[in-house]
């Protein structure tokens, strides 16, 4: 083996301990500040003291690479989220494209290792762990067409049906190949969008890219819920795994449902993006009683409007004193409710987002949503055609962009995502 794969291999947690005793040194003659120095060091594991001292659980924590599943999908969400889509370039196809998704794989799996994308490394995570790092990738309804793979599409991926309130751009909308990154440090994430940019080469160039965001672990005294740019407890209704059919709801079966051709997406699941403005100043104007009607859950706690907690199970027949029901006829709860739409689920996995302020002082601001189904015919489109029918809550969102991916199951160790499509 060669010193530059050797280097490759090395954690970035080992090189932290490379750089702490030649900044020993520094740090010592730096005494004026003393103690507080020191304690700052301590608190935020920074660089010096001669042997790295072992990371905080954030930034140890590791996802694996290998699996039945992608990781990304049922990974605890993380703080730092960056989703982008690539088109292939004219004259790549197939080859290629098997080329793109093998350098992808290998740069992935080093990164959520915690080591160096190699011997280009930029260096930007140099002295953190793994800090949960995950990278998924799907395809996109024009990528069989453009790698000589249509008879191998899944219907699932037939366009989704437009919908009244959609204002979508189609420059920030669907693209071949998609690409979602989430860590729990915001460098580790950017460094993953970086090398994944630069792996593309010559064979794919960047269609769209945004970036998001979510609470930080430990930020709460408690794990819970993460809450939206509205201030909303947001994701309460999600199938959780310990159910016991979350994996008929989230994941494609090993046999079937279809040709034996599409048995590649087996262990994989399909995501809708959409990028969903919030009005966030229309929204700020309702008083708390009704932003609560709006939604059917206290904004405290996500308890229904009927009682109870966060997890009590709304009582959608009761009627209140006036005679109309405690939980709105139109509230989102209600609408978006499994039990309202056929049992329909989606397993929502979203990152907030904010890219700037408009010159009138609004806020572009809002929501990546992003959901996960063994088939969107039957998670997403049949609940967001009743949303658009009469859901409270579209009054003050705006849907601007919109994607559907094919995410394959996760890699076994030696092959890359993708594989089975690609070499079949």
């Amino acid at each position: 083996m060669t010193d530059s794969v050797t280097h490759i291999e090395i954690s970035r947690r080992r090189l932290l301990g490379t750089v702490g005793a030649a900044g020993a040194a520094g740090l010592a003659l730096g005494a004026a500040g003393g103690a507080l120095g020191a304690s700052a060091l301590a608190d935020g594991e920074a660089t010096g003291g001669g042997a790295a001292g072992a990371l905080a659980s954030l930034g140890a924590t590791e996802v694996p690479f290998h699996g039945e599943h992608q990781a990304g999908i049922t990974t605890p969400m993380q703080a730092k989220g960056h989703v982008l889509a690539f088109d292939l370039k004219p004259g790549a196809g197939r080859k290629e494209a098997a080329a793109l998704l093998r350098r992808w794989s290998e740069t992935a799996r080093l990164l959520m290792a915690g080591s160096p994308a190699g011997s280009g490394d930029t260096g930007v995570a140099l002295d953190a762990g793994p800090c949960s790092l995950s990278v998924t990738f799907g395809f996109g309804r024009t990528f069989f067409d453009r790698t000589g793979l249509a008879a191998r599409r899944p219907a699932a991926l037939d366009p989704l049906p437009e919908f009244s309130s959609d204002q979508l751009d189609p420059r920030r909308s669907n693209g071949d190949l998609w690409v979602q990154i989430g860590s729990n440090d915001g460098l580790v994430a950017f460094h993953a969008l970086r090398a994944i940019q630069k792996d593309a080469g010559d064979a794919a160039a960047v269609r769209w890219q945004m970036n998001g965001f979510n609470r930080s672990p430990g930020a709460t005294g408690r794990p819970m819920t993460a809450r939206n740019l509205m201030g909303q407890i947001d994701g309460t209704g999600n199938p959780k795994p310990s159910e016991p059919d979350f994996d008929r709801r989230v994941f494609v079966p090993a046999a079937g449902p279809g040709p034996a051709e599409h048995a590649w997406m087996a262990g994989g699941s399909y995501a809708v993006v959409r990028r969903i403005r919030m009005l966030l100043d229309d929204w700020e104007k309702l008083s708390l009683a009704k932003q609560e009607q709006v939604i059917g859950r206290k904004k405290a706690d996500g308890a229904p409007l009927t009682g109870g907690t966060e997890t009590t199970e709304m009582e959608l027949d009761r009627i209140g004193a006036d005679g109309k029901p405690v939980i709105p006829s139109n509230a989102h709860a209600r609408i978006s409710a499994p039990e309202q739409n056929g049992g329909a689920a989606m397993l929502r996995r979203p990152f907030s987002y904010h890219d700037g302020i408009g010159t009138d002082g609004t806020p572009d601001a809002g929501l990546l949503f992003i959901c996960w189904q063994a088939d969107p015919l039957r998670g997403f489109v049949p609940v967001q055609r009743k949303l658009d029918r009469g859901d409270a809550l579209s009054a003050f969102v705006r849907h601007e962009a919109s994607g559907l991916y094919a995410v394959p199951g996760g890699p076994k160790p030696g092959e890359y995502v993708g594989q089975r499509l690609l070499e079949a």
